[in-house]
């Protein structure tokens, strides 16, 4: 057995000591792939958890969100956000609340990274809007939110070797944190999170754009998700909104332009509206916390 393989085996080995999910989490994914799913089924499920449903009414609450009268029930909720935002928000919630938190290191704070990842959810939910065929294209809060959780597991289970990579990316000019993992680690945080959400049984849907953030897509992997995660993901880090481990911003590819056919000028439309609503995602995300 080789290095890398015996790595691959250890982090399973990690991921597996996680807690599963919630229970009404596995529903939520169920009707996430459901087309016939609709507004009662979702509020139906997340109704038998109460704490989902509070943390869902404050984030509705929240200055993000900016409504003029107290959104008091779940049903409420669903017919200002609509039901596909809902049921990303509660899925969302349910994995953060699953993660380990360990304190903030000298180069990583969990707190810095959801921001940086609430930040890429919103830029895709942003640029797809521009897309035709958006409103088939609700998930992609989710891959946005979750994108980095390889970060966490290996913050979590292998301090030490993370450490490292960050302390290197910090020295080296123009080095990116997913290369410098490759390099000591032997692999990158998108492949990890793509193992914890594979463990967790989330669709190809989330996990193909997250495992392909980095590396060319494979076959059966959306190309305009994971060109739409790769733009959003650059645009959070231009506006340094956050903290995901790199110094500088992820190379922009331009064919992930072409490939959902944008051009730059829409790329700065939406930097400019992530920048403008900083204090308003740092409200969401305390609001998710």
């Amino acid at each position: 057995m080789d290095a890398r393989q015996a790595l691959h085996e250890e982090i399973y080995a990690r991921i597996e000591e996680l807690p599963t999910l919630p229970a009404v989490i596995p529903r939520l994914l169920a009707l996430l792939e459901d087309p016939r799913s609709d507004a009662a089924a979702v509020t139906g499920v997340i109704a038998h958890d109460p704490a989902l449903t509070a943390k869902i009414l404050k984030v509705a609450n929240s200055a993000y969100y900016g409504f003029s009268r107290q959104i008091e029930s779940l049903q409420h909720a669903v017919a200002l956000l609509g039901f596909n935002m809902v049921k990303s928000l509660a899925i969302s919630i349910g994995v953060i609340k699953s993660l380990p938190g360990g304190p903030p290191s000298e180069h990583f704070s969990a707190a810095g990274l959801w921001l940086h990842s609430l930040a890429v959810a919103v830029g895709m939910q942003e640029l797809s809007r521009q897309l035709a065929g958006a409103a088939d294209r609700d998930y992609l809060f989710i891959i946005g939110l979750l994108h980095d959780l390889g970060k966490v597991v290996l913050d979590q289970f292998f301090p030490e070797l993370f450490r490292q990579v960050l302390a290197k990316v910090e020295q080296q000019e123009g080095a990116r944190l997913h290369e410098i993992e490759r390099q000591l680690i032997g692999i990158d945080h998108s492949e990890v999170g793509a193992m914890l959400l594979n463990r967790w049984r989330f669709p190809a849907r989330i996990v193909a754009p997250v495992a392909a953030l980095h590396r060319r897509p494979a076959g059966g992997v959306d190309p305009v998700d994971v060109a739409l995660l790769r733009l959003a993901n650059r645009l959070a880090q231009e506006i340094a909104c956050g903290q995901d481990g790199n110094r500088v911003p992820n190379r922009l590819v331009v064919e992930d332009l072409e490939v959902v056919g944008l051009d730059e000028a829409a790329l700065a439309r939406v930097r400019e509206r992530l920048q403008a609503r900083r204090e308003e995602l740092e409200a969401f995300l305390a609001a998710l916390g």
